[in-house]
């Protein structure tokens, strides 16, 4: 049931991030950019919670999924302080 749920979530931010994005490409607001890269980074953390959790479940791979997290983050605060009036 978990690897449904983290399969989910990660299919969930994927398409976050495409829709966010084919909307930067026919609008061109940079805010929408910053959030499509945001939620890239963040499918990038769920796909390796998935490795982590399920595939791997020997290997501690919370370091690197934490910092796909960040940078994710990151890119979106990034982008708001960009965006800023």
């Amino acid at each position: 049931m978990a690897a449904l749920i983290y399969s989910f979530c990660a299919l969930t931010a994927l398409t976050c991030a495409v829709l966010l994005l084919r909307a930067y490409q026919r609008s061109r607001l940079a805010l929408l950019f910053w959030s499509g890269l945001c939620f890239l980074g963040l499918t990038a953390s769920n796909f390796i919670l998935v490795l982590d959790r399920i595939v791997y479940p020997e290997v501690d791979l919370s370091g690197p999924r934490l910092w796909c997290a960040f940078i994710g983050l990151m890119l979106l605060v990034f982008g708001l302080a960009w965006e800023r009036d």
